[in-house]
């Protein structure tokens, strides 16, 4: 019996059932592994505009605080519940291990429709949700990022209001901050870069040409954007691009530093053009060398995997992949080359980390260094994933989760039981 529960959260139980029957894990082992460490609820009430009171729930589960403080984003979206939150902090566990940060996983979030929120209704949550998390947060227990919903400005309130509880300025309470609010250079553009560098390794090991490849992404949000642009810049053809309002096609290649202009200003894609329109139901679909998936979870499920026409699946988004989907991509291991959401989108932890690292030490890095850095650690959990991949002959998926798992079982082995 648990509290956690939904579809997301059945499908990362599903996913380490897999990996710790491949590893062999006893069964009394396995929920000591799985379940979370800590969850907090709480209720996050604010004065609206209209001069009524709103309630909102948020959450906060630390999943794994063996390797140190735990570390995720918090999302502001009507989606969030308990289970979801829960399985992004166990994937954030096995995503630090595999790529060796010294974090357990951690997710947070509160259930909004921010559509419907000023920007002071806004700061207004995103203060009182941190008041209430500060019993349970610290530098070295649990540092917040962003994630969908939020962005700089709410890790700024966040920052502001634990440090007014502190009585001094406590920067490295969370990561994702404004550069002079002692941010990182590089953190904004660090997953997406993250994942046009890894999807550059695997055309390298596939023959791929950049010139001659295009390039398809679900999610032009952040993360989905700066990968857009850095195959762009790789001289590579992004054909296609989708968000919440609709889809773009183009077969000679999209404007990418003009769509992502456009994006900024005007909060998403609609309205670029009515003639590139498409239908973003078929973008998953279309015949490209790299797809990346970079929105939501669950959406590629088993029929679009079967119909999938790519090289290459890119996974910038978390859990965009349900298992019944990776037993069709297993079956088409030759065809495609899958890079798991634990590698592919890693590149904004790593380089939160850094952050951390720089607010804890005072002394920040140039953009190249944390640039170098941050491909460097990439460029090792790859050679590591594919080297598990070829010695165990399992997809990748199973092989970078397994590095991870294994890490963490290590870890808990090795402290013991306490008391």
């Amino acid at each position: 019996m648990t509290v956690y529960a939904g579809p997301v959260f059945e499908m990362a139980t599903n996913q380490f059932n897999v990996i710790a029957d491949h590893l062999g894990i006893p069964a009394d082992e396995r929920d000591r592994l799985l379940l979370p460490k800590r969850a907090i609820t709480v209720s996050c009430p604010i004065h609206k505009d209209d001069g009524t009171i709103a309630v909102y729930e948020g959450y906060r589960v630390q999943h794994l605080l063996t390797m140190g403080p735990t570390k995720g984003g918090t999302r502001f979206a009507p989606t969030v519940d308990i289970g979801e939150v829960a399985a992004l902090a166990i994937w954030m566990s096995w995503k630090c291990a595999l790529v060796g940060l010294p974090y357990g996983g951690a997710k947070g979030g509160v259930n909004v429709d921010l559509s419907k929120l000023s920007r002071r209704e806004l700061e207004s949550l995103s203060r009182r949700y941190m008041q209430e998390m500060i019993p349970f947060v610290g530098p070295h227990t649990d540092v917040m990022a962003p994630d969908m919903g939020t962005n700089e400005q709410v890790m700024a309130w966040f920052m502001d209001t634990y440090s007014m509880y502190q009585g001094q300025t406590v920067t490295e309470i969370v990561t994702g901050k404004p550069v002079f609010s002692g941010g990182t250079l590089g953190r904004r553009e660090a997953t997406g870069r993250g994942v046009a560098h890894v999807s550059r390794r695997v055309m390298d090991v596939l023959g791929i040409d950049p010139a001659k490849s295009t390039v398809v992404v679900q999610g032009f949000g952040n993360v989905g954007s700066y990968a857009a642009l850095g195959f762009h810049q790789m001289g590579m053809k992004v054909i296609a691009v989708s968000d919440h309002t609709g889809a773009l096609h183009d077969p000679r290649g999209l404007d990418i530093p003009q769509l992502m202009a456009h994006a900024s200003k005007h909060g998403s894609i609609a309205g670029f053009s009515t003639e590139l329109a498409f239908d973003p139901k078929e973008i998953l679909t279309l015949a490209c060398d790299i797809l990346v998936p970079a929105a939501v979870e669950r959406v590629i499920d088993a029929k679009v995997a079967a119909n999938l026409k790519c090289r290459v699946i890119a996974e910038a988004a978390n859990g965009p992949t349900t298992p019944d989907a990776d037993l069709v991509l297993d079956q088409r291991r030759k065809e495609i080359f899958l890079i798991p959401d634990i590698l592919c989108n890693s590149g904004g932890v790593i380089v939160s980390y850094f952050e951390w690292v720089q607010d804890l030490q005072q002394l920040f890095w140039e953009e190249e260094e944390v640039m170098r850095r941050e491909y460097q650690i990439l460029d090792r959990a790859f050679e590591k994933m594919v080297n598990r991949a070829k010695a165990d002959d399992v997809p990748h998926r199973t092989a970078a989760m397994a590095i991870g798992v294994e890490k963490v079982r290590n870890a808990k082995n090795t402290r013991g039981l306490f008391p």
